[in-house]
């Protein structure tokens, strides 16, 4: 299958009228579900320490990166913060494709490099601490979707279909392309793809089910 991508500056300015900014927005026109809607605009700011290139605007990748720390790490003594702030988007951007009557999918990229606490027995990256990875780098462009669409793209993980591909020993830079496949009124999903950003070597892919919560089972 093509995948026909326009190029950065086109593709900002095919979706850039449907764009609005969440600081702009008044409060009754921002997107949510009953209680259960997170809106990422109102969650604590979190500085991400380098250049994220893409050509979504410089807010969407703020709140998504705001997103991914509050609703996906947590604080310091959550499970996997040490790992979860060990990741550093490069990459944050949304095209129209033209094979899928001009849908809009948004594609993130985030970069880590393997360390001793993410390791097995074995001396090999953790199947668990691949599983912590993908759940949160998969959720990304949802919300990134749900930015650029005035829609909520955040939810909770409903199933998690993970490959395991190959093994990556201590220092390996793996290379995490996360991609929308649909965003729906209560259900969306994405796809993953973990590589060995030196090698090109597939470590682990996925597809991820998210839906969103009654207000009741928060």
């Amino acid at each position: 299958m093509s995948s026909t991508r326009l190029s950065s500056a086109a593709a900002a300015s095919a979706f850039a009228t449907t764009v609005v900014s969440h600081d702009t927005l008044p409060t009754s026109s921002r997107p949510r579900t009953g209680k259960a809607w997170v809106d990422p605009a109102t969650l604590p700011h979190h500085d991400h320490e380098s250049y994220i290139a893409g050509n979504t605007p410089d807010y969407v990748k703020q709140l998504n990166y705001n997103t991914f720390m509050n609703y996906g790490v947590g604080e310091e003594d959550c499970f996997g913060y040490k790992v979860g702030k060990a990741v550093r988007f490069t990459e944050v951007s949304v095209n129209r494709k033209l094979e899928r009557q001009g849908r809009l999918e948004a594609t993130t990229v985030a970069e880590i490099e393997v360390t001793k606490q993410m390791l097995n027995g074995a001396g090999m990256l953790h199947g668990g601490c691949v599983a912590y990875l993908i759940d949160n780098c998969c959720s990304t462009p949802l919300v990134v979707l749900g930015l650029v669409q005035n829609v909520n793209g955040v939810g909770v993980t409903q199933s998690m279909n993970v490959l395991f591909h190959a093994p990556a020993p201590r220092g390996t830079c793996l290379q995490i392309v996360s991609t929308s496949i649909a965003l729906g009124g209560r259900v969306m999903s994405s796809r993953c793809e973990i590589l060995d950003k030196d090698t090109g070597r597939m470590v682990a892919s996925a597809f991820l089910s998210k839906m969103q919560p009654a207000p009741s089972k928060l």
